[in-house]
């Protein structure tokens, strides 16, 4: 062997190195469940959908201590502007957008570090005009995010409600051809506003071909008594049309959004319900006020987490703070 060769073979060894280190931690699916390093792991998590705009001091505590309290995933979006802020990773063409995009990978890595998940968002309408630079931007996301295993895509989020953000299921199956060419181990999901009907199961799974359902459920009293149920149905319905999968509990009700002001008890009840229906995760929805409380600046929640706003534990509310401190006790059924 001469000595250009032993170079070269020792800079390949340190790349593939490298690349093993970046990521530790390796999400999958194991029939209707997530699986974090090949062990079932129920996805406990929290709205942090600003989060390339905050501080990594911030990020850093907030993780810590959410982690701390047994959570063990969070949801950002790739394209959000908030409040005459945007910190999108993506630009409206759909290319790489800086200093954002490397604050989502030094996002992953935090994560990564940690032993969480990530669910990284697109929408159409939130800085992406069209399908072409929707595919444009989930190439960008898919590529420079590869080195990572910690994550999944939502393709378009609650791409079903016919306003800016719709997505017809052929743009959809073709969001996800473009992906699993790139990446064909990387999950992928598309969220969907309100609950699911046996068609929306069937063409979310056989005619887009995502991997896993995320439904938005409805936000109004009685829905953490229907949760359990509504889980079971999907379930049921995924079953019948041969491609069961996980059902994702991604982003319920929140505090400030609507005339119903849900409790501590209220998030709680429907973590329970989404435990014991089945689902596979759960996320404790937070955000700006909006609705009736629309007039308030503050607390913005995940939806502003710039330095001057707070970061994400010390903008919670008392109802909030009790959600933290009690929702691991509700994964046990």
């Amino acid at each position: 062997m001469t000595p250009r060769t032993c170079v070269r073979c020792l800079a390949a060894f340190a790349i593939l190195a490298a690349t093993r280190e970046v990521s530790a931690v390796t999400l999958g699916i194991e029939g209707t469940r997530f699986v974090v390093d090949g062990r079932p792991a129920f996805l406990l998590g929290f709205s942090y959908y600003g989060a390339c705009g905050a501080p990594s001091e911030s990020i850093a505590r907030d993780l810590d201590d959410l982690r701390a309290a047994g959570f063990n995933w969070f949801r950002v979006w790739a394209t959000w502007e908030s409040y005459g802020s945007d910190v999108s990773a993506a630009d409206a063409r759909g290319a790489p957008r800086e200093p954002y995009l490397q604050r989502l990978k030094d996002l992953l890595a935090a994560a990564d570090r940690r032993g969480m998940i990530v669910d990284v968002t697109l929408s159409r309408g939130e800085g992406l005009p069209d399908q072409p630079a929707h595919l444009a931007a989930v190439a960008t996301l898919v590529q420079e995010l590869r080195p990572w295993r910690n994550w999944y895509l939502d393709l378009a989020n609650e791409r079903n409600i016919r306003d800016r953000r719709h997505v017809s299921y052929e743009e959809l199956r073709e969001l996800v051809g473009r992906a699993k060419q790139l990446d064909p181990q990387r999950l992928l999901t598309a969220s969907h506003g309100g609950d699911l009907t046996r068609d929306d199961v069937e063409q979310y799974l056989r005619a887009a071909g995502v991997d896993f359902l995320a439904p938005h459920r409805p936000r109004q009293p009685d829905s953490p008594g229907q949760t359990a149920a509504k889980a079971r149905e999907a379930l049921g319905w995924a079953r019948d049309c041969g491609r069961a999968g996980p059902v994702h509990d991604q982003e319920p009700f929140r505090r400030d959004y609507g005339a119903w002001q849900p409790t501590a008890a209220d998030f709680l009840a429907d973590l329970r319900g989404a435990v014991a229906g089945g689902a596979a995760g759960w996320c404790f929805h937070n955000g700006s006020p909006g609705g009736p409380y629309q007039d308030r600046d503050r607390p913005r929640r995940s939806f502003d987490l710039r330095a001057e706003y707070g970061r994400l534990m010390d903008q919670l509310d008392p109802e909030e703070q009790e959600v933290v401190r009690r929702a691991r006790d509700c994964l046990v059924p």
